[in-house]
């Protein structure tokens, strides 16, 4: 009996050592599966963390928020150094009080949820770490496979063993979701409070943090008294992790809480036609595609400044009647780099979202003049230069075809005029004249050297504006001359980060000569002439209208044809232009309409300069004034009734006086053959004068 105890005893001794090195070989592959797991997990390197997030669109100030793009998803990505500390502590106390101690799963809490579960026969209680719930928010597909389920649990496992806990509390504050499509603890914060998440009170983060774990049943939007039941629980936790006292809980907990007055989905966009400006130019321009601008929270410096596009869009309004059916655009720009400032592309983005500053594409009429005038100038032209203004037939194509302009009204001078009173006045018969002398394509290549992209057709009309172009074009051009003619680019955008501060465009400020200095500066001197009433005629000067209205010296010069009302203008600081017109093409036929144009562009040049101190325009060391009759171009004298200050490319201002008015006159009026400083090939321009 004993001998077989003994045997037995030996048996069983024998299974226990093999169940010992079975266990400790499972052991050991367990532990050989686990580290293999850490260590393919390390070789995979860190996950991706992208989700989609909010681009952002600043003003001209980086301060203000102009607007916000995203893919359905609001969501805008901060660190974890400017979340309020209160709403990490709620988080951590609520969500996952091991969160520092566990890697990624708490192994205790998961025996605690399943004894839970057993003893309730249903599943009661969740033990997912904020490790794994971030993981899970990575994943945009939520079957609930055990495949999905697995790739759950190794994306954890990448997450712990790429990343501190820092940087995975952060994401996951960033990306899950607190409903009314916040996603995210800055999304939360400013959709409910109207603040950053830095700002967040005890009682404000006690309420977000208890509102993922039932983003309907607790929104404190929807349902309060769900939502200060569960604020009370947090509260409890936190008491109970040290994290604040039964005081502090209990003020938390009774303290009014004061809601935004307006979720940021419902305020009114700012200048819409220039964001959708800004977009075109991230797209085509940058390169970027629409979907990384959605989804990659892009931060995007756009040049609009609020107050200038605040101005823009009251005088538009109060300018245009409201039951006029009539439509507008307008740009302002900085001269100086091309940047926009403001911008209009209709007037109701809701109901036409077309933009009619930078897609439509109109007669600019007499506003194509200082194109002209300023290839005139290339040619020998100065402001003295005189042509007849009279009724005119034009013959071209070899005497095939002919064209007669006629000035508005049918008033002609029915004598020479000078080129400061041709343009002052909007002369068209000298317009066309010049066109033809210097050649049809000279427009046509000074267009394109101030930045007209669009198509221009070579015919005599063309010097009236009657090819069309774009608003954003011709305030371009008008750019050019005012900044002494170096080459500028409409910009929307000055610089374009990712979310987290790298650079991924800045808009460069460099400035290539293009046009002539000195003549640039005589063509901005001939464009104040439509302020100037030295300048009037047989008609009065263009800028008569709303001359009352100015209070600085501006250049500038209006256009109309049949369906289109222009007005472009600048200062030293600014440049902008209107253009007013029905979008089918329709008559301009009332007065009223026909003036919209003017009025609205000095009435806002007037307010968004009214801070700034009048200054004249600079006057290079290439170019001279002269005080002129400006009837003949001539020296003015004593004796002249009229005296012009005219500004001259040096070496072509007039050197004789004018004799026009001593009592002598048909003695001592020269002959139009010995007018002065007319270049040897003058005798090219007398069929011109007769």
């Amino acid at each position: 009996m004993e001998a077989v105890r003994i045997e037995q005893l030996k048996r069983a001794r024998k299974y226990l050592r093999m169940i010992a090195v079975i266990a400790f070989i499972l052991l050991i592959f367990f532990l050989f599966i686990v580290a293999s797991i850490f260590l393919y997990a390390k070789i995979q390197g860190p996950p991706p963390l992208t989700v989609p997030q909010t681009a952002i669109f600043y003003t001209d100030d980086g301060e203000e928020v102009l607007d916000e793009v995203h893919h359905g998803e609001k969501r805008y990505w901060i660190p974890i150094d400017e979340i309020s500390p209160f709403l990490l502590q709620a988080t951590l106390a609520v969500e996952d009080k091991r969160f520092y101690q566990h890697h990624g799963f708490d192994y205790k809490r998961i025996a605690g949820a399943v004894l839970a579960d057993i003893k309730a026969m249903s599943k009661v209680q969740g033990a997912s770490t904020i490790t794994q719930q971030y993981a899970r928010n990575l994943f945009l597909e939520h079957d609930k496979t055990w495949k999905r389920k697995l790739e759950e649990a190794f994306y954890a496992i990448r997450l712990e063993a790429n990343y501190d806990k820092n940087r995975i509390l952060e994401g996951y504050l960033n990306t899950i979701y607190y409903g009314h499509g916040a996603y995210g603890i800055e999304a939360a914060s400013k959709t409910y409070f109207g603040k950053s998440a830095s700002e967040l009170t005890l009682s404000e983060a006690t309420l977000l943090a208890g509102i993922p774990k039932g983003p309907s049943y607790y929104s404190p939007l929807v349902h309060f008294d769900h939502a200060k039941t569960r604020q009370g629980i947090i509260l409890t936790m936190m008491i109970e992790d040290g994290f604040i006292s039964k005081e502090q809980a209990d003020q938390a907990h009774n303290k009014n809480i004061t809601f935004a007055s307006a979720p940021l989905d419902t305020k009114e966009p700012i200048a819409p036609y220039f964001v959708a400006a800004a977009m075109s130019q991230l797209k085509d321009e940058l390169q970027i595609d629409e979907t990384m601008i959605k989804t990659k929270g892009l931060r995007v410096y756009t040049t609009l400044n609020p107050k200038l596009q605040k101005i823009a869009e009251e005088k538009m309004h109060d300018t245009i009647a409201k039951e006029s059916s009539i439509q507008a655009a307008f740009v302002a720009m900085n001269p100086n780099n091309g940047e926009v400032k403001a911008l209009i592309g209709g007037r109701d983005y809701e109901e036409s979202p077309f933009n009619r500053a930078t897609q439509a594409v109109r007669q600019p009429g007499s506003t194509m003049k200082p194109l002209l005038y300023y290839a005139a100038l290339e040619d020998g032209f100065t402001p003295s230069t005189l042509m007849r203004s009279e009724r005119t037939t034009f013959t071209f194509d070899d005497g095939v075809s002919t064209y007669t302009p006629s000035n508005f009204n049918h008033y002609y001078a029915k004598g020479p005029i000078t080129l400061a009173q041709a343009i002052a006045l909007s002369d068209n018969v000298y317009a066309v004249k010049t066109h033809l002398f210097i050649g049809q394509n000279r427009l046509i290549e000074a267009a394109k050297e101030m930045g007209i992209t669009t198509a221009l057709k070579p015919v005599p009309s063309l010097a009236l504006g009657t090819s069309p172009v774009k608003v954003i074009e011709m305030v371009n051009a008008y750019s050019i001359l005012a900044n002494g003619g170096k080459e500028v680019k409409p910009t929307f955008i000055t610089k374009v980060e990712t979310y987290d501060g790298d650079l991924l465009y800045e808009a460069k400020n460099e400035k290539k000569q293009i046009l002539d200095e000195d003549l640039s500066s005589v063509m901005t001197h001939l464009m104040t002439g439509m302020f100037d009433e030295s300048l009037n005629g047989y008609t009065t000067i263009t800028g008569k209208p709303i001359l009352k209205y100015t209070s600085r010296p501006y250049a500038g010069k209006s256009g109309t044809t049949a369906t289109d009302s222009w007005m472009i203008g600048y200062s030293n600081e600014l440049v902008s232009g209107v253009w007013t017109g029905y979008d089918k093409g329709k008559s301009i036929d009332s007065v009223p309409e026909r003036s919209y144009a003017k009025k609205m562009w000095v009435t806002f040049m007037e307010e968004a300069l009214r801070d700034q101190p009048a200054s004249s325009f600079e006057l290079p060391k290439g170019v001279k004034k002269a005080e002129i009759n400006p009837e003949n171009g001539l020296l003015a004298t004593e004796n002249c009734p009229i005296k012009h200050t005219a500004y001259y490319l040096s070496g072509t201002e007039p050197t004789e006086q004018c004799t026009a008015h001593l009592h002598n006159n048909d003695e001592v009026t020269p002959s139009k053959k010995e007018l002065p400083h007319q270049p040897k090939w003058y005798k090219r321009w007398l069929p011109w004068f007769n």
